[in-house]
């Protein structure tokens, strides 16, 4: 009997215990409070654990009790039916109406790609034309690119952002800022040049500078991811004896600066004439800073260029995808000029260009 009588004593109080809990969590989901910020964005990113959804809201006094809702989302598995977005709440406003919301789904957010080897006129440009940004014109874009206290401690002799500015998606809120976007693009650089490839840098003798120019001119030299290393290795090799590295996207870049690129496409005389230091054709060694922004691949293959004699490359025409042949001696190239000049010509005979 006394056994009986202890096992009762237990149930009543574990039957107490779940019944205040459950009365807690009742009180604590269904039960309306005053905020202050009906008039305030909340924001919720996409990948956003439930953990810092939550304190979100806790700390934006949407919610008062993230260990309820927290609870309450664990037993009930809705924490997939939260959507990422930004979002207002009413005021007075319970637990459960906050989650409602969130499953409702809010403005959905707005995104910005900055593709890898874009330049930050390229960057600029796709500023300007998001209408999130509320950017009166490029020059307001051109003016936060050049904000080089952003990157002092990695370069301090910048003159711009570029080659800090990491390709990449990003997701703009309503009141997103261009100011942000750009520290967000800057800090994804910093977070992507880790130690690892600091480290390789130090090994290959380059400081950041040095290292973000060679990637820049990788990633705008080669469009497939294999070819990165060895195209770094041709800029290697081409230093290593003196030669200037004449490759077209300096010389690009040099005309942009000056204001004279067409935007067709093609490199004019006008363009290889250039009195600039990035024009490649013309001075020796890496231009005096990056023209444009690398992705990860390209800054790996600045540090880590592949070993080969490769003096020069000329692009295969017969592939799409920009493949390029390799040289190591000036006969070898003039063969690869030669069977790009042929396939030039055999397309003119077609009328296809």
């Amino acid at each position: 009997m006394r056994i009986l009588s202890s096992l009762l004593i237990i149930f009543f109080i574990a039957l107490m215990a779940v019944s205040g809990t459950l009365i807690w969590l009742y009180m604590s989901l269904n039960g309306r409070h005053d905020h202050t910020k009906t008039n305030n964005i909340v924001s919720i990113p996409r990948g956003a654990n439930i953990d810092k959804i939550v304190r979100t809201l806790q700390e934006d006094g949407i919610i008062d009790n993230a260990l309820a809702v927290k609870i309450f989302l664990k037993i009930t598995s809705r924490t997939e039916l939260i959507k990422a977005g930004d979002y207002r709440f009413k005021s007075p406003i319970s637990a459960i109406e906050v989650l409602d919301v969130l499953e409702t789904g809010g403005t959905e957010h707005k995104s910005l790609t900055i593709i890898e080897g874009w330049n930050r006129f390229d960057i600029a440009d796709a500023m300007f034309k998001s209408p999130t940004l509320k950017l009166k014109n490029q020059a307001e874009a051109m003016a936060l690119l050049t904000d080089v206290s952003l990157i002092k401690d990695l370069d301090p002799g910048a003159k711009s952002l570029e080659g800090y500015l990491f390709p990449s998606t990003y997701y703009l809120q309503e009141d997103t800022s261009a100011k942000q976007l750009v520290a967000q693009m800057v800090a994804k650089f910093k977070s992507v040049y880790n130690k690892e490839i600091a480290f390789k840098a130090k090994l290959a003798k380059l400081n950041p500078h040095q290292t973000v120019t060679m990637a820049s001119v990788v990633e705008t030299e080669s469009k497939l991811k294999e070819e990165r290393p060895i195209v770094s290795s041709v800029i290697y090799n081409r230093i290593a004896k003196n030669m200037n590295l004449s490759m077209d996207s300096t010389v690009v870049y040099a005309s942009k600066l000056a204001g004279k690129w067409k935007g067709d496409g093609k490199v004019y005389k006008s363009d290889l004439a250039l009195k600039s230091p990035y024009n490649t054709r013309l001075y020796k060694g890496l231009p005096p800073g990056p023209v444009a922004n690398p992705g990860l691949e390209s800054l790996m293959a600045a540090v880590e260029p592949a070993k080969t004699n490769y003096i020069y490359y000329v692009r295969d025409p017969y592939r799409p995808d920009g493949k390029h042949d390799f040289f190591a001696t000036a006969q070898g190239f003039e063969l690869g000029v030669q069977k790009l000049r042929k396939w030039e010509a055999d397309q003119r005979k077609a009328g296809l260009r």
